[in-house]
């Protein structure tokens, strides 16, 4: 392990453990960067459903009810799928949520309505006006993800501050 005397200072230099530090370094920035990434990608995907639900009209509830998500292929839309008479629905984002935190980055998130009816309240149907909860929300999409990019660097800065 050789010295070499600065200007003012000694300086420590062992090559290897230099090497093996900036790699340290690296790789834990890496890691970092992977899981800050996913983390944006997650939280963009649970915005998206949020948001499609808000803009999902509430009658009886049974449409924000039947949103679904998965990991592997696009939820079904099931053309007997309707709210049965008198009976209300709530919409419980947890199930969605566990679904969209389980896909890995790089893999799709698929959401949908399992509601036959979804697509006739989405484009319009028998004169009533399209909402286009799903359509609408698309189009934020650059918009989503700069908000959870937003979030992730506030997320970073508070915790660098601890």
């Amino acid at each position: 392990m050789p010295l070499s005397r600065g200007s003012a200072h000694f300086v420590f230099a062992d090559p290897a453990l230099m090497a093996s530090s900036f790699s340290a370094q690296v790789d834990a920035w890496t890691q970092q960067s992977k899981e800050r990434l996913e983390a944006v990608f997650h939280k963009a995907a649970e915005k998206v459903a949020e948001e499609v639900v808000a803009r999902s009209p509430i009658r009886t509830g049974f449409l924000r009810h039947s949103f679904t998500a998965s990991g592997s292929q696009m939820p079904i839309m099931r053309a007997n799928a309707r709210p049965q008479d008198g009976q209300s629905y709530a919409f419980d984002s947890g199930p969605v949520n566990l679904v969209i935190l389980g896909v890995p980055l790089g893999r799709t998130v698929f959401l949908g309505f399992a509601a036959g009816y979804a697509g006739f309240v989405e484009f319009g149907a028998r004169g009533r006006p399209p909402v286009g909860m799903v359509r609408l929300t698309a189009q934020r999409w650059p918009q989503i993800v700069n908000e959870a990019v937003s979030e992730a660097k506030a997320a970073v800065a508070a915790n660098s501050r601890r």
